[in-house]
């Protein structure tokens, strides 16, 4: 590892194994054969594992000196992060982009090995962070090692899945033998011996502590301990011996160097005066082996920490820890101070919780989300008001579930109803359960939860009533026709009822009137009120990030149920510009996903592969559930997949499973645009009548298409004139290019003579000035192939041979196939297209050519696709061999 880092390879990997394996010495044999290297370190521990940042701050606080180089938001969100400067809350995945800058920045001047110990005890924003850092180094001269404790599970261990790993084991049996014959001094029975190499598994901790302080005749009465106890704890017992047999004062200094995890010396002293623990007590514990002090106070092993602090009385940690809250300055580490204060307290306390919730406030402040629901699950503990501890209650539940702990938040919300509430709290409770639920599973399990808590809050609160509400419709929306008792019709009612809300309208008000009305009154009446809403975000996405971001789960299916195509490209360019420039990496992957599906239906098959690779990257980072829908429309419209019918129907049997109904209806209408592609017109049409069944926003319209499409060319009139009624409703509402330039294809495949060559030449002009341009291919190849059995077969040409060229151009296979078909019918001989450089690009690597080509630098380049310039470079170098440019000048040319 060092020495690819030297020469210019970064490198990452995690060692994993059982406690006392070797882990750290490894790490310790690293980091001294690492010369000419920088080192940094950083050592998780349990107590601190609350503490947001607390982690990565140990390893980037040698080379804070280096932030001024990095760009300005990156560095402002690491200032904030580290607490060096105050701000909004940065979104802790802008910190990971800062971190891989700084670490690609410092690592310019000589190679970086990086080390982390214990991972597993790291807080988990630290271990999201760096498991970041770790995905996405590539050429930067950077060595990044973890070390695991397995198998125990911390919030640090899970973020590392994925990354190369190598196994710990313990010794090979000859080398247990030699090691326990060189600490154990006399004489060892052989079997006794057997049985401690066979019991301990050859893990040297376990071979050099497990004899300590045991006699011979201990030994030779068979080692006396329970085989049942697993490993960990049997080295752990063995420290507890020891620990126990040091004089009193000397167990409290080793306790109060266990609750204090910075290791820091005059902090532990000044805490050791105020406990009277004498000097000779330090003495005592290092002659011992098991903590050194010196400029920071370490422990022997992380074993040894954790047997000081369990063995001891709780009333002897409280003690401890009242010692450092008072030793911890208030104004340099008040969270700290907090969070001993909090495990000092016996009951409950009202100035210590309120200093708690002042610490989660800091804590949200720097990033910390996770942080900030550990204060606040401590502070409802403590907090003896019965009506304040529900509240609190409710914002730690809150906290916790943003934080990704979304069992531990409802078992908040359940301790909060236990105690007096109001109606605003009562329904502030069964808003938070609905979206808990609804984020687990898009099914119809949250809708209820979320009626009643609009229901309940509707009577105290307008703003949030309303809000809860069109959450309601939206549930239902993806539930769609596997709703249980209530529908989307019963939700849209409920909605309808609700308050006016403030006046002027706000944009979500607007949006809440319109769908509720689309599912009471119809389409029709609908549009007109959707319309408004849309243009009302569309107006507003330059000052409302939040706004756009919140909704645009719900805006941009509005947007494809009404053909506005316009609505579609704003809405997700701001979205996705906006999310990197927050770097909120929870939310980009779901604007990417729906940038793509834009990228497709525009016949840019090549940049939405490549934000679905990045989004894909971003959600295997983050560990959300990946996003499945752009790349089913990607296999869909380029219908080159033997699998692809099997792809999409096992995504609906998927979503089947937890009751997202809006998704099965959506794969049906996909297997219909692929078997249309295909030329497999019965299929095509069975699947549109299927996704037509239930009116599924932003399904069904499209559905409609497929269907007169399939049913014009499978002899089913009768069901490609009722599709076609309904389509001509729909469309006529909308207004759009894009909806009156299908509706006149899909009239034109129904009609005869110079009714239909109207109706084509109409659908082709509307559609180019859309940005919907597979449409538009999709009509000059229907329009060619009616041209042909018209038998005007030099305008059939003209058409299918625009259609042929497009659709190859976009990647779109089996409608290309088709028209090379029809080509040939008319005696074309189709020539082999010319092979378009950009298809010997990788996704990454055409997007790194776009926005170089753009004149964007390679640091800009970077910060939007959360890599470093270095790796930028090294992309585009790739990129200038295989086009055979050596300028971004030449490489602007050859991309036009």
């Amino acid at each position: 590892m060092v020495a690819d880092a030297k020469a210019g390879q970064s490198q990452a990997l995690v060692l994993r194994g059982e406690a006392g394996v070797g882990k750290s010495a490894l790490v310790e044999h690293l980091v001294g054969n690492a010369a000419g290297c920088q080192v940094l370190r950083a050592a998780g521990v349990e107590s601190e594992m609350e503490l947001a940042f607390a982690g990565l701050h140990q390893l980037c606080v040698p080379v804070v000196g280096h932030l001024d180089r990095l760009p300005g938001p990156q560095r402002d969100a690491l200032s904030i992060a580290f607490g060096m400067r105050a701000g909004n809350a940065p979104d802790r995945f802008l910190v990971g982009l800062a971190v891989l800058s700084l670490l690609a920045e410092v690592a310019e001047q000589r190679p970086l090995v990086c080390v982390v110990d214990d991972t597993q005890w790291l807080d988990r924003v630290s271990a999201q962070t760096l498991a970041f850092v770790a995905r996405r180094l590539l050429v930067e001269p950077v060595a990044l090692v973890f070390a695991v404790r397995a198998p125990t599970q911390g919030p640090g261990d899970d973020r590392l899945t994925g990354l190369p790993e190598l196994e710990i084991r313990g010794l090979r049996e000859s080398d247990a033998r030699a090691l326990l014959d060189a600490v154990f001094p006399g004489r060892l029975d052989e079997g006794v011996r057997d049985r401690i190499v066979a019991e301990t598994r050859g893990n040297p901790l376990a071979l050099l502590e497990l004899t300590r302080g045991l006699t011979a005749a201990e030994l030779a009465g068979g080692f006396g301990r329970p085989d049942a106890q697993p490993l960990a704890s049997q080295i752990e017992q063995s420290f507890l011996r020891r620990v126990g047999g040091l004089p009193a004062q000397a167990q409290r200094l080793l306790l109060a160097a266990a609750a204090e995890p910075v290791g820091d010396p005059s902090l532990l002293r000044r805490a050791a005066e105020r406990l009277d623990i004498g000097a000779d007590a330090a003495a005592a514990a290092e002659a011992a082996g098991l903590i050194e002090f010196g400029a920071r106070v370490r422990f022997r092993h992380p074993l040894v920490r954790s047997a000081a602090y369990r063995a001891a009385d709780p009333a002897d940690r409280r003690d401890v820890h009242r010692a450092l809250a008072e030793a911890t300055d208030p104004d340099s580490d008040p969270d700290r101070r907090a969070w001993h204060r909090a495990h000092a307290a016996v009951e409950p306390d009202e100035a210590v919780a309120g200093e708690l919730e002042r610490s989660a406030d800091r804590a949200q402040a720097r990033g910390g989300i996770a942080a900030a629901a550990a204060f606040l699950r401590r502070a409802t503990e403590l907090t003896p008001d019965p009506a304040r501890r529900g509240a609190r209650a409710v914002a730690a539940a809150r906290a916790t579930f943003e934080a990704g702990a979304p069992d531990e938040a409802l078992e908040l919300l359940a301790a909060a109803q236990l105690g007096p509430t109001d109606e605003l709290l009562r329904g502030r409770l069964a808003r938070l359960r609905g979206q808990i639920v609804y984020a687990r599973r898009r099914g119809g399990e949250a809708l209820p939860l979320l009626l009643d808590a609009a229901n309940q809050l509707k009577r105290v609160d307008d703003r949030q009533a309303r809000e809860a509400y069109l959450e309601a419709v939206g549930a239902a929306v993806f539930a769609g026709h596997l709703n249980g008792g209530i529908g989307v019709r019963e939700a849209a009612e409920a909605a309808r009822a609700a308050p006016r809300g403030p006046q002027p309208p706000r944009q979500v008000d607007v949006l809440l009137d319109g769908l509720a009305t689309q599912f009471v009154e119809g389409y029709v009446p609908a549009a007109p009120l959707l319309k408004r809403a849309l243009h009302a975000f569309r107006r507003d996405a330059e000052r409302n990030d939040g706004d756009i971001m919140r909704w645009l789960w719900l805006t941009w299916m509005v947007a494809g149920d009404l053909w506005d195509d316009e609505a579609w490209h704003e809405l997700t360019t701001h979205a996705v510009r906006a999310a990197r420039q927050a770097g909120a990496l929870n939310f980009l992957p779901l604007a990417l996903t729906y940038r793509a599906s834009v990228h497709v239906h525009a016949g840019e098959f090549d940049l939405a592969s490549a934000l679905i690779e990045e989004s894909d990257a971003i959600t295997e980072v983050t560990g959300n559930s990946p996003l499945g829908y752009a790349s089913l429309v990607l296999v869909a419209w380029r219908g080159e997949d033997a699998q692809a019918a099997a792809l999409i129907q096992a995504q609906g049997q998927w979503a089947t499973t937890w009751g997202e109904g809006r998704a099965v209806g959506l794969g049906h209408y996909l297997t219909a645009v692929l078997y249309n592609g295909l030329g497999q017109y019965q299929a095509a049409l069975a699947s549109a009548e299927r996704a037509g069944e239930h009116d599924d926003l932003a399904v069904v319209g499209f559905a409609l298409v497929e269907l007169v499409e399939a049913g014009a060319r499978a002899d089913a009139p009768d069901a490609a004139a009722a599709a076609l009624r309904r389509l001509e409703e729909r469309a006529g509402a909308s207004g759009t290019d894009w909806a009156l330039g299908v509706l006149a294809r899909s009239k034109a495949l129904l009609s005869d003579g110079h009714a239909a060559d109207l109706l084509y030449r109409e659908a082709i002009e509307r559609l180019q000035r859309s940005r919907i341009a597979v449409d538009l291919a999709r009509t000059h190849l229907v329009y060619g192939e009616w041209l042909r059995r018209e038998n005007r077969r030099r305008d059939a040409r003209e058409h299918l041979r625009t259609a042929y060229e497009m659709l190859r151009g976009f990647g779109a296979q089996a409608f290309a196939e088709r028209a090379r078909r029809e080509l040939l019918a008319t005696g074309e001989t189709v020539r082999q297209r010319a092979v378009d450089v950009r298809e010997a690009l990788t996704a990454q690597e055409a997007q790194i050519a776009q926005l170089a080509a753009g004149g964007k630098t390679n640091s800009e380049i970077g910060a939007e696709l959360f890599i470093s310039p270095r790796t930028v470079e090294w992309h585009l170098r790739k990129v200038f061999t295989k086009l055979d440019v050596n300028s971004r000048n030449k490489l602007r040319g050859v991309l036009a």
